[in-house]
């Protein structure tokens, strides 16, 4: 019954084509339906609610939102209390449009703000202008969406298969805010698969969240498979959508199948939680690939240094070139800790975040953070050309606060890219999708199935290292030559003093001299030769002349500090990754010095690091062909040209 809604509503679109183009179809058609199961779910109680506001105005008292909340007597939190209903409005079709704008403004806050992101206002002056509005106004009219003929969650499968009928007409946008539904089942699955025995429970109660919701898709995916697995279950929707038109859709997806309407709130995730201090049973998240957050930098990076772990950025910041490692730390401040029942999350990631950052990054921190609470408890690699507005490799990362025991301490890597089916047409970047098939051999993968090809587990500690800074020492000869001279006159130090009276000096004495290492007399020699010439410098003139002087030179002694110390050369530095599991020391003595016995370690560089190679782990080594076998195919091929020829000479 909901796809012949579903269908007929669409349907009305007809009446749009030639005035308006195909994409902008759901701009109308959305907002309408929700005008539309409004009315009918008010309808009991309209005349009610509009006498309740007449008779307060005739007795000068202020309307108060708990009388009219109180008087339309429904399961909703929103009332309307303007004179006209859609029906209403029809009967005077030459001021339709006053009495449609009447009617929208008539609405509580919470759902005027739903037509607002929508511009309904625009839509209907569009659509009056086209001498459109009467015969849209009445085709929706004579559908009948009330709660008794679609209940919610019908009313729900029909707005959802609109949602997507408008994303594919509109698939150069679709990716930003519409997550493919497939994917979506997959996480989904995943969350719930080691709940199935729980969520059995007659009576349950969970609630969902994303913070960013976009059209909604994932919330109502979540609903359907917990209501589909319990009946019973009192299940609360939540969420948050920066973009207006996204938002609306979202917001009233929720309202029509009897959610909160506050419960998906307007606005940035990450400057402005709109659920602060609210967590939920499951939370999921598709938030954007590899965008910067340069407009929120200020007031994310005041919550992390003032907030600290008491806040949700605690563990570090990525760098400001994509953000979406904050929003990975964002849901997880959503999850309800293990004390309160637990949480789970999943979210949908590109490769970056596995990797990117060098230890004592941002990134890196953030990851052995999550590890260390041993938050982390899979990982899956979906196929490439997945979603509408990309084809690059994505992951999805399953989190938990109360891991199952065999999982403790522990994380599972699936690689899932090889499981899937072409799509008969491609929607946008999308050319994969998931089948039942595929989405169902990848939750048993994750509920331990063996398949060493496709799945890996590992203690949390094997993607931890530590990098250690490996200097050498530094060798330098000085000479006071026309040639090192001429160089220093360049440095910037040394750009502005006169040295053409020492330059002529050593052009005049320089037969003979040649490099020295010995570095106190070399400056003595040259004191006397800056006096000889008239030229005083200042402690780091004198410092940055001596630079310049220097040349590296393997056979010279080790330049030593005040302390007697060898100084390091900065050219010859480099940096060793050491498994967590190995002594720093030994690995040193093993790998490093045998190469280079003059090296050691600045422990006082030594860092922290942590990164998930996902790729190296399933990594297969295909050996090349043999000789033989490649000579034996250009054999092949050389022969079919000549015949190819022999026949054109013929």
């Amino acid at each position: 019954m909901s796809n012949n809604h579903a269908t007929f509503i669409w349907g009305i679109a007809d009446l749009l084509r030639g005035s308006f183009k195909g994409h902008q179809y759901g701009d109308i058609i959305l907002p309408f339906t929700v005008l539309r199961r409004l009315d009918a779910v008010l309808a009991p109680t309209k005349q009610a609610v509009f006498e309740a506001v007449e008779q307060a105005t005739a007795g000068g008292i202020p309307v108060r939102a708990s009388l009219l909340r109180n008087t339309a007597g429904h399961a909703y939190s929103f009332w309307n209390e303007s004179r006209f209903d859609l029906k209403t409005a029809l009967g005077d079709s030459e001021n339709l449009a006053a009495n449609l704008a009447d009617y929208v403004s008539g609405f509580s806050d919470n759902v005027k703000d739903i037509f607002d992101k929508y511009k309904i206002s625009e839509r209907i002056a569009e659509l009056d202008e086209h001498d459109l509005l009467f015969h849209v106004t009445q085709r929706f009219a004579g559908v009948d969406l009330s709660p008794i003929a679609v209940p919610n969650e019908e009313m729900g499968h029909i707005f959802e298969e609109l949602i997507r009928k408008f994303a594919e007409a509109s698939n150069e946008t679709a990716g930003e805010h519409f997550t493919p539904r497939d994917v979506i089942e997959l996480m989904v699955d995943i969350l719930l698969a080691p709940e199935s025995d729980t969520l059995a429970k007659k009576n349950v109660v969970r609630s969902v969240y994303d913070p960013t919701a976009g059209t909604g898709g994932m919330l109502s995916v979540a609903e359907d498979h917990i209501r589909s697995a319990n009946p019973t279950a009192t299940l609360t929707l939540a969420g948050q959508e920066i973009n207006p038109q996204s938002y609306a859709i979202c917001k009233a997806d929720m309202t029509v199948k009897g959610q909160s309407v506050d419960a998906i709130f307007f606005g940035d995730t990450l400057i402005n939680d709109g659920h602060a201090g609210a967590t939920f049973s499951y939370g999921l998240s598709n938030p954007p690939f590899g965008v910067d957050w340069k407009k929120q930098q200020k007031t994310v990076t005041d919550e992390h240094t003032e907030r600290g772990y008491a806040g949700r950025f605690g563990p570090g910041l990525p760098r400001v070139s994509d953000g979406s490692m904050l929003f990975l730390m964002h849901l997880i401040s959503k999850m309800r800790t293990a004390a309160d029942g637990g949480g789970r999350a999943a979210i949908v990631l590109n490769g970056s975040p596995l990797f990117t950052g060098g230890a004592g990054s941002g990134e890196s921190n953030i990851r052995k953070w999550v590890l260390e609470r041993d938050l982390l408890e899979a990982i899956v690699a979906l196929p490439t050309d997945m979603f509408y507005n990309t084809g690059i490799a994505t992951y999805i990362w399953v989190l938990s606060t109360k891991k199952r025991a065999d999982r403790v301490g522990r994380v599972q890597l699936i690689d899932g890219t090889k499981l899937f089916r072409k799509m008969r047409k491609g929607l946008g970047s999308k050319r994969n999708e998931l089948g039942p098939d595929d989405i169902a051999a990848l939750v048993k993968l994750y509920e331990w199935e063996a398949d060493e090809l496709r799945s890996k587990t590992f203690a949390n500690e094997d993607f931890f290292y530590r990098t250690i800074t490996v200097e050498r020492p530094l060798r330098l000869n000085w000479a006071l030559t026309p040639e090192r001279l001429a160089a220093a006159k360049e440095t910037k130090p040394l750009a502005k003093i006169d040295l053409n009276a020492l330059a002529l000096l050593v052009e005049r004495t320089h037969e003979g001299e040649s490099p020295t290492h010995d570095l106190p007399a070399f400056r003595k020699h040259l004191a006397t030769r800056l006096a000889d010439a008239g030229v005083t410098l200042t402690a780091p003139q004198l410092k940055a002349l001596l630079s310049a002087l220097s040349e590296r030179d393997e056979n010279a002694p080790v330049v030593l500090d005040a302390k007697k110390r060898p100084e390091p050369d900065a050219t010859l530095r480099d940096t060793e990754n050491v498994p967590w599991s190995e002594d720093i020391h030994a690995y040193f003595e093993r790998e490093v010095l045998p190469f280079a016995p003059d090296a050691w370690i600045d422990e006082a560089k030594t860092k922290d690091g942590c990164e998930i190679p996902f790729t190296r782990h399933f990594y297969q080594y295909v050996p090349p062909r043999s000789l033989a076998e490649i000579d034996a195919d250009l054999d092949a091929v050389l022969g079919r040209i000549r015949a190819r020829l022999e026949a054109v000479k013929a």
